[in-house]
């Protein structure tokens, strides 16, 4: 029989605090060339012969939204490629392959394998950096079951790629595993994820987790006197009442003709960055389907400063997914089956990934950005230039991007149709 395998990925997005990294480190991370496409396989670089990473990005979207394009969507690419990443630490052969070509990396020789999972961990050392304007905290945990010893090459590659703590625990008693690791979960998310596992069976014999934790406040903050009550077209003939938020001031835009939509970024302060993308009537199709890594990067040098008056609603929204089910629909399905090749972790040929699933919240206020994220996974037993408009007012569904500016990296991808609405 086969063993069970509960990978629990966690990211939790913005809260204050001060940048977590010991100086010294922080000097020699940020001095690292992010933008050279050939050390960053994780940035959304325009280059051709930059990584496909950015595209995995913009097709989960694309499934997420498939079936319910009248919904919320809010989910963190960061969390979701890192649990993944990590699993492939473990992974072989054609598993590990489509589990990396999935997330966008492909001609996998033993070196591009190895610089995949150095581009991450770059990457969150860099986001660990954060400066002190803002709150970045990564980090990842492997819980093991009494008893249970991983292959050592997967411990000690986990521990350089991805810096995973080690906590033991028994698994036999899934409710007081299940209380362990909910609590480390909340306390590192600063309370964001009070209870990421809803269950776990007895046959457990890993869960590793990973949370990110950040916040961050707008570079101008708007005037929370000037927040008043508007109307939100949810649909051409249905409105919902919301708190708009305004502010007049500079800002960058852009205007794109030919996809019918306003850009506008508003910048953190510190090291991150928001897109908010507001497509014209009847145009939100149109726009999601040409979301890609070459359109951000269009966007962003067509971004032009100018004076604008800006009202944004405040929101707080939250998604829940079936990863599994929606990344075999993108065709990475080995991993989910009884061929999975896992035997990276185990030494044998009896895992396979039995459950994921990915949650995010975001509340978006006068002064700044808050979201959590997380994913689990569970292995279980085996048994076989236009101007903008003078005014841009977001009272319509609309797309929203959080960038980290160091990594090029998007930690969150959302649509926001209804801002009142609540998880399901």
């Amino acid at each position: 029989m086969k063993c069970l395998l509960c990978l629990c990925l966690l990211l939790a997005v913005l809260c204050a605090v001060t940048h977590c990294c010991p100086e010294d480190i922080c000097h020699e991370v940020n001095n690292t060339n992010l933008r050279d496409g050939r050390e960053n396989l994780l940035a959304y670089s325009c280059d051709k012969k930059s990584s496909n990473y950015a595209d995995f990005v913009f097709r989960f979207y694309r499934q997420a939204t498939s079936k319910e394009a009248d919904k919320n969507v809010f989910f963190s690419p960061m969390s979701i490629s890192t649990a993944f990443a990590m699993l492939a630490v473990g992974a072989k052969s054609t598993t590990l392959s489509q589990i990396f070509e999935g997330l966008g990396f492909d001609d996998l020789t033993e070196t591009r394998i190895h610089d995949v999972h150095e581009s991450f961990h770059k990457v969150l050392s860099v986001l660990n950096c954060a400066d002190v304007n803002i709150t970045l905290n990564i980090g990842n945990a492997l819980f093991t079951a009494t008893g249970y010893e991983p292959q050592e090459s997967f411990l000690q590659n986990t521990k350089q790629f991805y810096e995973a703590d080690f906590f033991p625990s028994d698994f036999h008693k899934p409710e007081e595993a299940k209380k362990q690791i909910n609590k480390y979960v909340e306390e590192k998310t600063k309370g964001k994820i009070p209870e990421l596992v809803g269950h776990l069976d007895p046959n457990t014999v890993l869960v590793l987790v990973n949370y990110i934790y950040f916040k961050a406040a707008w570079e101008k903050s708007f005037d929370p006197l000037r927040t008043y009550e508007d109307d939100f077209f949810v649909s051409t003939n249905a409105s919902v009442r919301v708190n708009m938020m305004q502010r007049d001031g500079i800002s960058n835009s852009y205007y794109d003709q030919d996809l019918s939509c306003v850009v506008v970024e508003l910048p953190y302060q510190g090291t991150a960055r928001a897109l908010l993308i507001l497509p014209d009537d009847g145009k939100m199709k149109q726009v999601e389907d040409a979301l890609s890594k070459e359109t951000i990067c269009k966007w962003d040098s067509k971004l032009v400063t100018r004076r604008l008056n800006l009202q944004l609603p405040k929101f707080s929204i939250s998604g829940s997914y079936d990863v599994k089910t929606l990344f075999e629909q993108m065709g990475i399905t080995e991993v989910f089956s009884g061929n999975a090749d896992l035997s990276g972790i185990s030494g044998n040929q009896d895992l396979q990934v039995s459950q994921a699933i990915h949650k995010a919240t975001v509340d978006v206020r006068e002064n700044g950005t808050e979201a959590a994220a997380a994913t689990m996974m569970e292995l279980t037993p085996l048994f076989l230039p236009f101007p903008p408009p003078p005014h841009i007012t977001f009272n319509r569904p609309f797309l929203m991007m959080v960038i980290d500016k160091a990594t090029d990296g998007v930690l969150f991808l959302g649509k926001i149709v209804n801002p009142t609405a609540k998880e399901d």
